[in-house]
């Protein structure tokens, strides 16, 4: 599984005409990627494990959902991305919805909207141009949150990702508030600078450090 790149529309294509053998290649193709996206989303390992497991699942039995062969990875990073998500809504039912920096009544990551990236998976339609920027933000985004020490990327993820009041993400790392802003504000920052030395990245917004 050393490919890095993600399977190519002609393999998405033949899958979702019932290809069997395509599918499978999908799915193993598929799966760094997927894994990766898991552990830079989910809190803890098993339930990247889970994740991971459940949307390959998905990949597999609902390939025909996929409206544009192009827009593989934007897809599973959805899929991905709400695994993790499903997984701690009932740590989130015990905070604020709405409290600024997590998961509002939208469903959506505020922090990371910010960097431009994960608010581009709406709804809407895209062009085929559209989903490969997308799929590359996603990719960097998932890369440079990947990259931090475990210690920030423990606390970015609770708290932009997950939508964990600070209070609770606190509580959870054992940690004074002043100290989890602290921490948070040094991955956050990191985050923003990996985005910023890319070249194909672009500029992105700032967020505050609540």
């Amino acid at each position: 599984m050393a490919d890095h790149t993600w399977p190519g529309a002609t393999l998405v294509g033949a899958a979702q005409r019932g290809d069997v053998e395509a599918l499978t290649a999908l799915v193993y193709g598929s799966y760094p990627h997927v894994h990766r996206f898991a552990h830079t989303l989910c809190a803890t390992p098993q339930d990247a494990e889970d994740a991971a497991q459940e949307a390959l699942i998905i990949l597999y039995r609902k390939i025909g959902m996929l409206r544009a062969s192009g827009a593989l990875a934007s897809w599973m990073f959805r899929i991905v991305r709400n695994e993790c998500l499903r997984r701690t809504r009932a740590l989130l039912r015990r905070g604020p919805a709405d409290e600024p920096g997590g998961l509002g009544a939208s469903g959506r990551f505020d922090a990371f909207d910010s960097y431009g990236a994960f608010d581009a998976f709406g709804g809407t339609a895209r062009s085929a141009e559209e989903d490969v920027l997308l799929r590359l933000e996603a990719e960097r985004v998932a890369a440079a949150v990947a990259a931090l020490p475990e210690d920030q990327r423990q606390v970015l993820v609770m708290r932009d990702v997950q939508g964990l009041p600070g209070r609770t993400v606190a509580d959870r790392l054992g940690l004074s508030t002043a100290a989890m802003k602290s921490r948070l504000h040094r991955a956050r920052s990191a985050v923003r600078e990996a985005l910023r030395d890319d070249p194909a990245a672009g500029t992105r917004g700032t967020h505050d450090d609540n």
